[in-house]
């Protein structure tokens, strides 16, 4: 007999990949394909075709296929992908060409219109900036278009034939009216004005859709490709950002999913829209339409890795050696570090008016502080407290802040969960995420459609709570603690303040 459950897929920069769950979610099979970017483009541009998108996902039920030991019964579908991608496509459904990414880097003129002329942050990747790109500079493309979506609108497409895409993802296309969980009609008539195109854009957006809604069913063309029968629900398709929201079970307002690696996100469930605008401050929308703002570093835990290497490569040769030795060192360092402060800026950060990199320093050695554990320290601090001055800006909107879900390379050594809790006054959890990450947070959301489907109003908070198949560690903030890395972090603000001057020193 087939077992029955769920099937999720994420289309990400580099490949997709799927996973099938039992009706419990417990993945039993995965699968994997990849795709390249169009090579040769000139720096800064980045572009896929949909078409190997399309064949990655052929390839990847193959490969999971192959890898389960029984046949298997989907009984819904879910879909995630890479947000702020510009998929444009004919009236037939033909794609137009290449996609652009949410790492090109073309329009950020249109991001500085669009938020002058909207009154509200519109990113440089957001989809909406790609378009006015295209308006100006490929008109004739922009002619031809009639459809315009997102890299996992479009597999959704090729598997319902409907232009449908959850709130999360249209979010990432256009602002959302908090009030409509639709597009902002208001902002629209604004867009449509500086654009000066002969068809609004509105009629070139995908439908937006809420988690348990309907996002399609799968037609013979998607049933094809997938080696399914027709008819299986589709759950919204979403972006990659959301899905994760869904994996690591965040639903409720005052939730930040953090995320520490080579950059560093937050993303923070809010309880109404933010307002006005802010650089360091982001916004999209969880699957169920709830406000999510962003804080996102460029400078992440890079800094702290290179000098954790160099030390590696001094004390035992081999560079990798030096998390092994030198992070027990960081554990046992004081909170002020023995006086040293870090500035982690190897790069740019544009939330925090640092404009290039090259001022990533350490300030304060002398001969009786001057130890590994305090110096990587003091670098893994300098990049908590820049997520702090971000996370800041929501504290004066009055957003509240009741814990952090942690994941990402920190977690791969627990104990630095208490320092982020003490840093931040918070309580952090840590959750065992499964490493198919935003694909099982599509399974997820294909199962809530399916129990929507058979009657279930479960709201979708209360639905994440209910799939916890874990007891998940926290660590809670401690008072002395709290009041040592306050201090620390006054005196990191005035180091701060005074980057643009060092700046100048060393790159002028």
């Amino acid at each position: 007999m087939a077992i029955k459950g769920y099937l999720g897929i994420d289309a990400g920069t580099q490949g997709l990949s799927v996973v099938f769950t039992d009706e419990n979610l417990k993945v039993l099979g995965t699968g994997e394909a990849s795709y390249e970017m169009i090579p040769n483009l000139e720096e800064g541009c980045y572009e896929q075709l949909p078409a190997d998108w399309d064949e990655a996902l052929s390839n990847a039920m193959r490969d999971l296929r192959n890898q389960m030991d029984n046949d298997f019964e989907v009984l819904a579908i879910g879909i995630s992908g890479q947000m702020h991608g510009e998929v444009l496509a004919d009236e037939n459904g033909t794609a137009l060409g290449a996609a652009r990414l949410w790492c090109d880097a073309r329009n950020e003129a249109e991001e500085n219109e669009l938020t002058e002329a909207l009154g509200v942050k519109m990113p440089k990747r957001i989809t909406s900036a790609r378009w006015l790109w295209t308006l100006r500079n490929r008109p004739e493309l922009a002619q031809r278009t009639r459809h315009i979506t997102t890299p996992a609108g479009w597999l959704a497409f090729q598997l319902t034939g409907e232009w449908l895409l959850g709130i999360g993802d249209a979010a990432g296309m256009f602002p959302i009216d908090q009030e409509t969980l639709d597009y902002d009609l208001g902002l629209l008539e604004k867009y449509d004005s500086v654009a000066g195109h002969s068809i609004p854009l509105q009629t070139l957006l995908p439908q937006v859709r809420c988690a348990g809604q309907s996002g399609g069913v799968l037609n013979a063309q998607g049933a094809a490709r997938l080696g399914l029968s027709e008819g299986i629900p589709v759950a919204p398709a979403e972006g990659d950002q959301p899905a994760a929201l869904a994996g690591s079970l965040i639903g409720e307002a005052g939730m930040i999913s953090c995320s520490f690696g080579t950059s560093v996100c937050a993303n923070s469930v809010g309880d109404r829209s933010f307002s006005g605008v802010s650089k360091a401050v982001d916004h999209f929308c969880a699957p169920d339409g709830k406000p999510i703002n962003m804080v996102w570093l460029r400078n992440g835990t890079t800094f702290m890795n290179s000098v954790v290497e160099m030390f590696g490569e001094a004390i035992g040769g081999n560079r990798g050696d030096g998390f092994e030795k030198v992070i027990p060192m960081l554990l046992d360092a004081n909170p002020d570090c023995g006086g040293i402060l870090a500035l982690p800026f190897m790069d740019d950060e544009p939330g925090i008016n640092v404009h290039r990199g090259g001022t990533a320093m350490l300030v304060g050695l002398n001969s009786e502080n001057a130890t590994p554990g305090n110096v990587v320290k003091a670098a893994l601090l300098a990049t908590m407290f820049n997520l702090r001055l971000g996370c800041e800006i929501l504290d004066g909107q009055g957003f509240p802040r009741t814990e952090l879900v942690l994941s990402g390379g920190l977690t791969k050594t627990p104990e630095l969960a208490q320092l982020l809790a003490d840093v931040f006054a918070n309580p952090v959890t840590l959750l065992e995420s499964a490493e198919e990450g935003t694909a099982w947070g599509a399974a997820l959301m294909a199962k809530y459609r399916s129990q929507v489907l058979q009657g279930s109003d479960r709201p979708w908070s209360e639905y994440l709570k209910e799939q916890a198949m874990e007891s998940p560690k926290q660590y809670r903030p401690e008072a002395a603690a709290i009041t040592a890395y306050e201090a620390v972090y006054q005196q990191y603000k005035k180091l701060v303040d005074a980057q643009p001057m060092l700046d100048q020193a060393i790159n002028d």
